[in-house]
């Protein structure tokens, strides 16, 4: 990895870490913008599982991108989850949510292309594609 790239990949890496984990506070504490959003996903049944269990996963996912050998992971992680909600944002919620200006669809936007781009810049750290190219594994 060349000093641009690694300086780029943590950039990235601590923006998308500090995006996933400022949502914690909102999901955790059960937040009305948080409650109202897996409500309308998932029902009053489920709300609580939904937020306390991507809260969980995101926690893991910024976790991870700030562990170097573990960073390609993390993005991983991150970019499966940010998909859902991006997916959530424009077919269930819609791009602005209780009057939010569209931020948290920006946040989920910002997420998904910062953690392509780490997911990018690590993929010979991929066990697969790193043994394909003869990287390690």
């Amino acid at each position: 990895m060349t000093t641009t790239e690694n300086i780029i990949s943590w950039a990235a890496r601590i923006v998308v870490a500090i995006i996933l984990l400022q949502t914690l506070f909102f999901k955790f504490t059960g937040a009305e913008e948080s409650k109202y959003i897996f409500t309308t996903l998932m029902g009053p049944e489920l709300e609580a599982y939904g937020r306390l269990g991507s809260g969980v996963v995101e926690l893991v996912a910024a976790i991870l991108l700030l562990v170097p050998n573990k960073a390609w992971l993390g993005a991983f992680i991150a970019l499966g989850t940010i998909s859902g909600a991006i997916l959530s944002h424009l077919t269930m919620l819609g791009i602005v949510v209780k009057d939010d200006g569209g931020l948290l669809f920006i946040l989920a936007v910002t997420v998904f292309v910062l953690s392509a781009v780490v997911l990018l810049i690590h993929r010979r750290e991929l066990p697969v594609v790193g043994s394909l190219l003869g990287g390690a594994a």
